[in-house]
């Protein structure tokens, strides 16, 4: 796996495959479970995915995981949601650091790009949202993560397509 900021993993799955876009994958990391998002084929819109069950004699199985949904869906790459104050890594966020780390260790994800993106709120939203609901704790648990990606990812989607970096699909498909 390699890591690459934000927006240049949008521009580098612009040039890489202009006639058939590739999706983005959102992960909110937490202690038990991997809450997971993916972006429609126009990386425009996240709709939750599942979650996977955590646990850290298990990150081989994630890793072929994580394989599997990259040929599924035709990833380009993973959105990592990771909580930053002010700019800064939180306590929070070291955990979702080893998390991406062991991933790597595995060997298993070669090729893979993936980026951090600001996951500040997006439990505690989804939280709020949830509240008037009555639901069995575990199935509480697995919206609040799958949603949770959602924030992340959305986030991200919002944040790339406002930036207009679309605008240079159809540039460069006009050059091609």
């Amino acid at each position: 796996m390699r890591y690459v900021k934000p927006l240049r993993l949008f521009q580098d799955m612009i040039k890489a495959n202009v006639s058939k876009r590739e999706r983005f994958l959102g992960l909110d990391v937490g202690d038990k479970y991997v809450g997971l998002a993916v972006s429609d084929p126009e990386n425009k819109i996240a709709t939750p995915l599942s979650v996977l069950l955590r646990k850290k004699f298990s990150i081989d199985l994630m890793a072929e995981d994580f394989n599997n949904l990259i040929s599924e869906f035709s990833l380009a790459g993973l959105i990592v949601g990771c909580p930053f104050d002010r700019q800064r890594l939180s306590p929070d966020g070291v955990q979702v650091k080893v998390f991406i780390d062991d991933l790597c260790k595995t060997g298993k994800l070669q090729g893979v790009k993936y980026t951090y993106w600001n996951e500040c709120f997006t439990s505690k939203n989804v939280d709020l949202l949830l509240k008037p609901l009555t639901l069995h704790p575990v199935e509480m648990k697995t919206m609040l993560d799958k949603f949770a990606a959602v924030g992340i990812l959305q986030g991200y989607l919002d944040y790339v397509n406002r930036n207009g970096l679309n605008l240079d699909v159809e540039d460069h498909a006009r050059k091609s």
